[in-house]
């Protein structure tokens, strides 16, 4: 039997798990702030080893059934230990794990720090930044919260569980279930195999149509943290321009109680007060503002502010004080038919698609190789790329606003491929998944577009109206940023494309099809954008394309999978490009920045080969292409790209 996945869920599940919250498409409560250290907030980082034990039963529900939760896995059987964050996949050697599906079980052994759990005045908070798919988490073996959706964090208040007593630490358990089905986002189908005479008994595989490896497990960093019981709970800010005048526009959500006083003040690079007010919005102004720019359009790009936001009030255990910083880029995002506009300047993007991907530890957040992977996009002269094809961790986020990296913020609607799938679950799904991206990520000023999906079979009949719902819904969301979603439909065929704001096209001339005929790229690439930008009149970004290359294979004349064809496809790419960024292409971003790993199959040799770098971080010969492709664009427009390159590339050193 399979594990089922979290709509499917049958009577007697529900008699072991009791009332859960599963699809209930209810909007959001509550905010999302980044956990930050302050004088009244504290935070505790639960990385490291956890215990870890797959279901290998036939229904995969003997943990529920013998109620894993209540004791330590250690005293239930044979356990693992499992880094924190990573993929389990490919961290043993066991092949039945990294191809499993099902429910895993995680648990740590958390030591609590005494003032957490005697003080009334303090709350707990349990963070899971992410895990995938289908996460349902207990404390101490009490239920405090489950979650749908892979790449989004979610939170639980246990201050109740751990407040009193002599206890000084709590034991939390975290089952997880990577099952894919049609209403999950991305979707994916069970496929049974029944034949004795193939395959054994109960033999199932998950099916998907997305081209990356179901990675799964607890990705990102898990951890606690405090606030005062009365506390800073959201904060949204947008900003725009007056002039020279900087115009930061603030609201400010509290929990906890109805009374209180809100401060707040924005504090510049070096620490000097500009503009301050009081109450829970408004607006302040910062005269001769500087003004976020992206990587490469100004000598100091990625500049921010701090907004540091004080609440005082009076609970029944004395004054409350919680103060939160957030940085703030000021800056601007306009479309017209022709442009894409940063701070009212003409902006292209020429950046990349990436994954978060790597050797072992899967999709697991790991410091040095998003440091690694910053250095590379900046050498690249890269000043933007697009989260293909989900939401990446916070830390990402927070990097890009530093270091002035563009963002096409992508949603993980990718293998929307079957009509069952644009059904009113999916559907209210998908507005859900919005809802906790937007409220992620909103505040971040890299962040200059939503892309609610890739590659979504558009010319399906329900496709109109689910993407004219879902655009709508992001743009009620934050109507500030321009929504679009990335085709490979026919422009006569696409149904949604006229509800986006941006055409976002992917494309692979002479490699899909044409095989080895490198001469057919620019007409046929010439006749899609002419046919796309003729038919809506509005900004084209090519979003993908590219070609396989096996680091070190090497053919002249240039053959498929080696690094001179990959060169040579790139080249004829830049031919049409070149040309028809003058006129309403304002952007490209090649696939992929670094080789990734996708299940088996006989197209892909040891996963997918597009990457300009390999999977270690390699350069092949396209990234010297693509190189110096990009220092030229970003020399026609801006000195400082000339200066930054001829200095010895300085502005690249972390």
């Amino acid at each position: 039997m399979v594990p089922m996945p979290a709509m499917a869920r049958t009577a007697a599940a529900v008699a072991v798990l009791g009332p859960l919250l599963w699809g209930c498409g209810l909007a959001l409560q509550g905010g999302m702030l980044y956990p930050r250290e302050s004088p009244s907030r504290e935070r505790k980082e639960l990385g490291g080893l956890w215990s870890f034990r797959a279901d290998f039963s036939a229904n995969r529900r003997q943990g529920f059934e013998q109620q894993w939760y209540q004791r330590p896995l250690r005293e239930l059987g044979p356990t693992l230990d499992i880094p924190v964050p990573s993929s389990f996949n490919d961290v043993t050697q066991a092949g039945e794990l990294r191809d499993f599906i099902g429910w895993v079980w995680y648990e740590r052994e958390v030591v609590l720090p005494q003032r957490w759990t005697q003080d009334p005045g303090t709350r707990v908070v349990l963070r899971i930044g992410s895990a995938h798919y289908y996460a349902i988490v207990w404390v101490n073996g009490v239920h405090v919260v489950e979650h749908e959706g892979g790449h989004l964090p979610f939170e639980a208040d246990i201050s109740k569980l751990v407040r009193g007593g002599s206890q000084e630490s709590c034991r939390v358990t975290i089952a997880i279930n990577n099952t894919l089905s049609l209403t999950t986002l991305p979707p994916g189908a069970i496929q049974y195999s029944t034949d004795p005479s193939k395959y054994p008994k109960g033999y199932f595989v998950q099916k998907t149509a997305f081209d990356f490896f179901n990675y799964a497990g607890l990705h990102r960093p898990v951890l606690l943290y405090t606030t005062p019981t009365i506390y800073l709970d959201d904060i949204t800010v947008t900003t725009g321009m007056d002039q020279d005048t900087g115009l930061v526009n603030y609201q400010i959500s509290v929990q906890g109680s109805q009374h209180y006083q809100l401060q707040t003040r924005l504090l510049d690079a070096q620490g000097r007060v500009v503009a301050q007010g009081p109450g829970d919005q408004g607006q302040l102004q910062v005269p001769s503002a500087h003004l976020w720019w992206p990587y490469l359009m100004h000598d100091h790009p990625g500049y921010l502010y701090s907004l540091e936001v004080r609440l005082t009030a009076q609970a029944p255990t004395g004054p409350v004080t919680d103060l939160y910083t957030l940085p703030v880029g000021i800056r601007t995002v306009a479309v017209t038919e022709r442009q894409f506009l940063i701070n009212g300047k003409p902006f292209y993007f020429h950046g990349v698609n990436k994954h978060e991907d790597a050797d072992i530890r899967g999709k697991g957040f790991d410091w040095p190789l998003l440091v690694k992977d910053f250095g590379l996009l900046r050498w690249l002269g890269a000043n933007s790329f697009r989260t293909s094809h989900y939401p990446y961790s916070e830390e990402t986020m927070q990097l890009c606003d530093r270091y002035g990296i563009v963002v096409i913020d992508e949603s993980p609607g990718v293998g929307i491929s079957l009509v069952e799938s644009f059904g009113n679950a999916s559907l209210q799904h998908h507005l859900q998944v919005m809802e906790e991206l937007v409220r992620r990520d909103k505040n971040h000023p890299a962040v200059v577009m939503w892309s609610v999906a890739n590659e979504p079979a558009s010319a399906l009949p329900p496709a109109g109206y689910y993407f004219k719902t879902v655009i709508a819904h992001t743009k009620a969301l934050d109507p500030t940023r321009p929504v679009t979603y990335v085709t490979n439909t026919n422009y006569a065929k696409d149904l949604g494309a006229q509800y986006v704001d941006v055409i976002c096209i992917n494309s692979y001339y002479s490699w899909y099809h044409d095989f080895g005929h490198l001469e057919v790229v620019p007409i046929q690439l010439t006749s899609q954008l002419e046919a796309w930008y003729s038919t809506y009149q509005k900004p084209i970004i090519q979003s993908e394309y590219g070609a396989d290359a096996i680091a070190g294979f090497h053919q002249d004349p240039p053959i498929m999978f080696s690094e001179e064809y990959q060169r040579s496809l790139l080249e004829q790419y830049h031919l049409v490009l070149d040309q028809k960024r003058r006129e309403y292409v304002v952007g490209e971003l090649i696939w992929n920045f670094a080789d990734f790993m996708t299940a088996q199959s006989t197209v892909r040799v040891l996963g997918n080969r597009k990457g300009i770098f390999t999977r270690q971080r390699q350069p092949k010969s396209a990234a010297f292409i693509l190189r110096e492709r990009y220092w030229r664009i970003a020399n026609e427009t801006s000195s400082l790209a000339r200066s930054a390159q001829c200095a010895g590339n300085s502005l690249f050193t972390l």
